[in-house]
């Protein structure tokens, strides 16, 4: 195939105060690079946008390196090989990296990762069968130390995260599974879709009063991609040597003045245990989330949605919208 000459990349134009803005991004037309040794150029086909981003854009030091301002932005990516000097990669193989947020992407080889269009859409390998579903995998089972006949509470159970959450607890044998969501219509496919026993708009009332509506025996773990009132109403339900997994906290990602928990005191007299988690870290468990959760995709048992917003142009705009929880599913961007 004839290359361009040109491509374009999204660049960090401005750190956000609070929530992100368009002005904040920099769409600029950049030269299509070259490959050097052991290395591959690929054309873009999909990318990923992901709440962990939005602490990238900030300064300071974190788990990752601060996006910089004035140089392209990154995140997960699906593409196709136009070009390969690395033993083991042909031109026309589709690989996973994380150069996404451009057109065409110049990596090592051993930053990417072959994928098959064949067996899941490209989509999913960035989604459910991505780093999102890994998240929820490790988060569930390992992390939270989730065992059969527990009842589990997710927040944010129709992002990428929960959706595939709640599904792992019900099919590896949860009593019961509930969910909190920003619109009735999540609510409902959480629960229609999904096979969630009990789902809340958390716009409706009160985080507390609804979970305990939903959970009158308690609930075993909870999963949080929330933080703030979501977190404090989980403890207020936890039964005794009830366990969280500490996901994120996208409630206080885009204010200056977070939501803070008053009743942590709980963990003592309850017995509980709250854990933190990177993703990263669990790279022992990706086969056997892959064997696992890529039988229940391919069996139909576990059921996923995708909010895909086409081009390039519109990345910061899906970005956004994920963040305000505009999305069902994992948000995705076509390029």
């Amino acid at each position: 195939m004839t290359l361009p000459n040109n491509a374009r990349e999204f660049r960090l134009a401005s750190r956000p105060e609070g929530f992100p803005t368009p002005e904040n991004f920099d769409l600029v037309e950049v030269p299509v690079p070259t490959a050097g040794d052991g290395q591959l150029l690929v054309r873009n086909v999909v990318m990923s946008v992901d709440p962990y981003m939005r602490g990238r854009m900030n300064e300071g030091k974190s788990y990752v390196p601060p996006f910089e301002v004035g140089k392209a932005l990154e995140g997960g990516a699906v593409g196709e090989v136009v070009a390969s000097n690395a033993a083991g990669f042909e031109v026309g193989d589709t690989v996973l990296h994380n150069l996404g947020w451009r057109d065409y992407a110049v990596l090592d080889a051993a930053r990417a990762v072959k994928v098959d269009p064949a067996v899941a859409p490209l989509g999913a390998y960035l989604g459910v069968l991505g780093m999102p579903g890994m998240t929820a995998y490790v988060g569930l089972l390992e992390v939270a130390s989730f065992k059969e006949g527990d009842v589990v509470f997710v927040s944010g159970a129709a992002g990428a995260v929960g959706q595939v959450v709640g599904q792992i607890a019900r099919l590896r044998g949860a009593k019961r599974v509930i969910g909190s969501a920003g619109s009735d219509a999540k609510v409902k496919y959480l629960v229609d879709e999904l096979g969630f026993d009990a789902a809340f708009n958390y716009k409706d009332g009160p985080v507390g009063e609804q979970l305990a509506q939903a959970a009158p025996d308690g609930i075993d773990v909870y999963f949080d991609n929330v933080g703030g009132e979501h977190l404090e109403a989980a403890l207020d339900s936890l039964n005794d040597r009830g366990r969280v997994a500490v996901c994120g906290s996208i409630s206080n990602y885009n204010t200056k003045t977070p939501t803070g928990v008053r009743n942590t005191g709980l963990l003592v007299t309850k017995q509980l245990t709250l854990r933190g988690f990177l993703v990263m870290e669990h790279g022992h468990l990706r086969e056997q989330f892959v064997r696992e959760v890529g039988g229940w995709v391919a069996s139909g048992e576990l059921r996923y949605q995708e909010t895909v917003t086409e081009g390039l142009d519109r990345a910061p705009e899906a970005f956004i919208g994920m963040l305000r929880g505009e999305n069902l599913g994992k948000a995705l961007v076509s390029l």
